[in-house]
């Protein structure tokens, strides 16, 4: 397999294997969030509810491969992949499994008693455990605090920003609809919702399982090019087309920008990138056959041309770094080249991920969909509840991913249901006990998957390692 020895392969497939086990849990665990208000609004009967969002879950993650891979890279770049490839292939194994088996223990837990939990949440937690537990074993960097602090800062901020955005809907819709009331009232056993609130429903439907492929089914793709990085850097770390010469080329042209514009600092950055090239480049023409030194130079080549890659779209924010458009529309160029050789998925992991989350959608949906449906609120949905909360959550997830940062769809979805039950009768329309165990699972996940992947991690290191 790929050139590994044979028990190197067996550990690599059982590795893949727990990512497909993890995102076929997350399918099965999330797919209450998308079909929960077409069936408790009788829009859409269970059966072919799952099936849709399951189907629109798969396309939603092999479209995402047109548009670019930010939010798997914001995964994979939260482990230092320079320090992982110097470890054994056993506590390489050890890492990835820690990770991966206390995400699928953490979802299929929660999924059990019928929490909504993120498992966006439970994935950075995990993450966060082995990097946490690999800079006590072996030092170095750890975790990437920066990437870590940004996508925590997003999953915090899209609970808040569902259960308000929710309300302001429900608000806006009250004061525009005065003809069709209804849509305000719980809904008759047996009875259908007006047709066009019923396609609204069905659309916001639709959008929430595609932006949950697109954002979520990404996260998978993280998980395999770790495993795919770890195992095989010399083939893996960089996009199979890299092409030496071109990488150099195009940094030829940024520097000519920027040495216009007396850019010294960036300049000694690119510097730095052009060394790591020609050094990987003199190693593969001269045939090495130092595989660890093969392994350190691609590495290095793939975290400098992502290093100037971030550093320069981060100037591109400041409007005084370059004030010539056209230098800057030449730098962005580039850009792209380096962007395409370090963030990209193989074809087979994207189409495995996507189906992995496509059955899992349409399997397991019930016990969450009961909570999301029958307790969060004292009553029965509306259907302008429905609408609104699956609106706000498509909207969210859907910005989230243009932006590449991973983000709950069940933190946005339960919030956007609990605001919307809210704007109609108040606070005290909520179920106490239901809101107080959702809340607890929110708080609970990251500190202990945090120190179950630790724990796993460390436990299969003295193993196998």
């Amino acid at each position: 397999m790929f050139g590994l020895e044979t028990w190197v392969g067996v550990l690599f497939a059982l590795c893949i294997f727990a990512v497909c086990v993890f995102e076929f849990a997350n399918g099965f665990h999330d797919t209450a969030n998308a079909v929960a208000t077409v069936i408790y609004t009788g829009s859409l009967k269970p059966n072919y509810a799952v099936v849709w969002s399951g189907f629109c879950n798969f396309l939603g993650l092999l479209v995402s491969s047109y548009f670019g891979y930010k939010v798997a890279m914001g995964i994979v770049n939260l482990l230092p992949l320079s320090d992982m490839i110097a470890l054994s292939t056993g506590e390489t194994v050890s890492l990835v499994l820690g990770m991966l088996i206390s995400g699928i223990v953490w979802n299929l837990g929660t999924w059990y008693f019928g929490i909504p939990c993120s498992s966006s949440h439970t994935l950075i937690g995990a993450i966060l455990g082995v990097g946490l537990v690999f800079f006590w074993i072996h030092g170095g960097t750890g975790v990437n605090w920066g990437k870590a602090g940004d996508i925590g800062l997003s999953l915090l901020i899209s609970p808040i920003f569902g259960f308000s955005l929710t309300i302001l809907l429900m608000y806006i819709m009250k004061r525009v609809i005065k003809a069709d009331k209804m849509i305000f009232k719980e809904p008759e056993p047996g009875n259908r919702p007006p047709t066009w609130i019923r396609a609204i429903l069905i659309t916001t439907c639709t959008l929430v399982s595609f932006f949950h492929g697109n954002n979520d089914g990404q996260k998978g793709i993280g998980l395999v090019l770790i495993i795919l990085i770890a195992f095989m850097p010399i083939k893996f770390a960089l996009n199979s087309d890299f092409d030496a010469n071109k990488a150099l080329l195009a940094l030829q042209k940024i520097d000519v920008v920027l040495d216009q514009e007396y850019k010294t600092d960036l300049l000694i950055k690119t510097s730095k990138v052009r060394e790591k090239i020609v050094n990987y480049q003199t190693l593969v023409t001269s045939n090495s056959t130092d595989e660890k030194l093969m392994k350190k130079s691609i590495i290095e080549v793939r975290s400098a041309m992502t290093d100037i890659n971030k550093k320069l779209k981060n100037e591109f924010k400041n409007p005084t770094f370059i004030e010539d458009e056209s230098k800057v529309s030449i730098l962005k160029s580039e850009l792209k080249l380096f962007t395409h050789y370090t963030e990209y998925s193989p074809q087979w992991v994207t189409l495995m991920i996507a189906l992995c989350l496509g059955l899992g959608t349409m399997i397991g949906w019930r016990r969450i969909a009961i909570t999301i449906g029958e307790k969060i609120g004292k009553r029965h949905m509306t259907y302008a509840e429905g609408a609104t909360a699956e609106l706000t959550a498509a909207s969210t997830i859907g910005i989230s991913s243009a932006f590449g940062l991973p983000v709950s769809t069940t933190h946005v979805l339960s919030s956007g249901i609990a605001g919307a039950m809210t704007a109609s009768k108040g606070i005290k329309n909520l179920q106490p006990a239901t809101i107080r165990s959702i809340a607890i699972a929110w708080l609970l996940t990251l500190p202990v998957t945090i120190v179950m992947a630790g724990l796993f991690y460390y436990l299969l290191s003295l193993v196998l390692a």
